[in-house]
């Protein structure tokens, strides 16, 4: 019986040695918990055999349950009639059982009934989950809607909304675009007021609402009268029902088994989540943090799902009287989808943590606040996290969702012309990545959010100490090609700053953006390849490939390839 937690064993390398000691002893305040609640873990050996545990059920349920329905979730897609929503028949048995296996819960603390875990096992699940189904993915990822009350609401909202979150019994829903605010938040007009009794109500339209039929929504409007950006916008918490109107779903290409929806809000009661104001600036760029990370692991769990098929498919299928598998460019296209899996599950895994940390230091200053203790250690730790996760996440969101496109494009050119038939799963899964580098924010907007931590080289001092290091054997020549990496980078860089030309600079930022990405993932696989003979031939393929790529991308910029880009305005008229 498949168990997509325990038959991966590049999950479990990551599982094994990802150290989280401190943010698992953070978040169980030094084990205290289980003073408290008896299944809380004692230490942290005891945490992470119960992250395993969980971790294994979630496989059991992805490999035996959810992956068996998808291709009837697809072709059955979630409904709208009479303006009520209702989900494919497989996707209600796959939330029962979730729901029953507490999996609803994972990342909510346990006094309002979740299991309180952290975000890189999490996502570890996002992952798992995505490669059965990535529409269930698109509600089972939404429990960061009860995070962000946890963090930002206060404890009222927390006691009103999140135990029904963590058993299922609600699910949420993130509404922030509109027909005329998609990646550009701060152009949300959705009216926020409040009547003579200090109620706040609702009133406007929003558009591509993923699980926009959710129990638990949190919305993004306008609480300031007469303003026209962000700092106009605040975050509200309200209850589906009958003042909010779903007034269609969408038809889309993919996901069939996540309902998008277009919803109405008609002077709906709701409740101010934090302080005005903040809506968009703080609570919801949190909350993007975690959606884009939600999107990349959703990504990497198709792409994960296509390579197996695709695997599967090469051995299987004889032509010229041998297997596909085995002819040189087919054998080659399969390796280089195993590369880039194994690459891209390093940085989503890195950065992961990073996040974790950044938010488990967050929760820290918040408690030493409320102690009335000293937060000046923290804060600037917290600062320094901070940079590093702006940088990092979307970059991660770039690499991973354009990878999901190239390995399920490659995954059906394998199976040939069957591929494009329905009756094989590839042909889903190719039409359910595509949403990956679209939604969540498109390629070219993580390329502009990653743009100003990489021009700013806020990891360089990382990268000096990589450069210091003796990597034994075969490994000193890769690290070698990652200094000619960093150095045609930097070269890149001083090359585009002293034109001192935004316009050119703008246009140079995803080559610059690509080389960076090439050097940290780099040094992360050399590290794996440091205590893992397994990963010395991933190492060393990704490495010699993107110094290739980075001696492209220097060339780009430095001779000025995309010049004609600044002026697209006339060449396009």
């Amino acid at each position: 019986m498949p168990n997509f937690f325990i038959d991966n064993p590049d999950i479990q390398f990551h599982f094994t040695n990802i150290d989280l000691k401190e943010v698992v002893s953070l978040m169980e305040d030094d084990y205290e918990q289980s003073k408290e609640f008896n299944y809380a873990p004692i230490n942290y050996e005891d945490a992470q055999e119960n992250y395993r545990k969980v971790l294994e059920v979630t496989g059991d349920i992805a490999g035996n349950y959810v992956a068996p329905r998808s291709a009837g979730i697809d072709h059955d897609g979630a409904t709208f009639s009479e303006g009520k929503v209702t989900y494919a028949e497989g996707t209600q048995h796959n939330m029962h059982e979730l729901s029953q296996t507490d999996l609803m819960g994972l990342i909510l603390p346990r006094k309002y009934g979740g299991l309180n875990f952290p975000f890189v096992y999490y996502m570890m699940s996002v992952e798992v989950m995505a490669r059965a189904d990535a529409s269930l993915m698109n509600i089972f990822g939404l429990q960061d809607i009860g995070d962000t009350i946890r963090k930002f609401g206060n404890e009222d909202q927390r006691l009103e909304f999140l135990p029904k979150m963590a058993t299922g019994e609600h699910t949420g829903a993130m509404v922030l675009t509109e027909p005329d605010a998609g990646s550009d938040l701060q152009a949300v007009k959705m009216h926020a007021y409040q009547n003579d009794q200090g109620q706040w109500l609702l009133r406007g339209v929003k558009r591509f609402i993923t699980n926009g039929n959710a129990q638990v929504l949190l919305v993004l409007a306008r609480s300031e009268a007469g303003t026209k950006d962000g700092r106009g916008l605040s975050l509200f918490v309200c209850n589906g029902g009958p003042t909010v109107v779903i007034r269609r779903i969408e038809n889309k290409l993919g996901i069939h088994g996540s309902p998008t929806c277009e919803m109405q809000f008609n002077d709906t009661p709701a409740q101010l989540v934090g302080v005005r104001r903040y809506g968009l600036i703080k609570y919801v760029l949190d909350l993007m943090f975690r959606a884009r990370m939600g999107v990349s692991g959703q990504a990497l769990g198709i792409s994960q799902a296509a390579y197996e098929e695709a695997l599967k498919y090469a051995r299987a299928r004889r032509q010229f009287g041998k297997a596909i598998a085995e002819i040189p460019m087919v054998s080659n296209m399969l390796i280089d989808m195993r590369v880039m899996l194994e690459s891209n599950r390093s940085l989503f895994y890195s950065v992961a943590k990073w996040v974790d940390e950044k938010e488990r230091i967050d929760d820290q200053i918040e408690k030493l606040k409320a102690e009335g203790k000293s937060t000046v250690e923290e804060t600037a730790r917290l600062k320094q996290l901070t940079k590093i996760a702006n940088l990092l996440t979307p970059i991660t969101k770039y690499t991973l969702t354009e990878s999901a496109n190239k390995i399920t494009y490659d995954a059906l050119q394998i199976h040939g012309g069957t591929g494009y038939m329905k009756e094989f799963r590839v042909e889903q899964l190719a039409r359910d990545a595509r949403i990956t580098n679209i939604y969540e924010g498109t390629s070219q907007l993580q390329i502009v959010a990653a743009a100003g931590g990489t021009i700013n080289d806020v990891l360089g001092y990382h990268f000096d100490e990589c450069e210091t290091k003796v990597y034994k054997g075969g490994l000193t020549k890769l690290s070698d090609h990652l200094k000619e990496i960093r150095q045609l980078f930097l070269q890149s860089l001083k090359y585009v700053v002293e034109k001192k030309d935004i316009g050119f600079q703008e246009v140079a930022s995803i080559d610059l953006v690509q080389m960076y990405s090439y050097l940290y993932i780099g040094y992360l696989l050399l590290a794996e390849a440091e205590i893992e003979p397994r990963k010395v031939f991933i190492a060393n393929r990704y490495i010699v490939h993107s110094l290739a790529n980075a001696r492209k991308n220097s060339e780009a910029i430095r001779s000025e390839l995309f010049g004609d880009l600044l002026h697209a305005d006339k060449i396009l008229q």
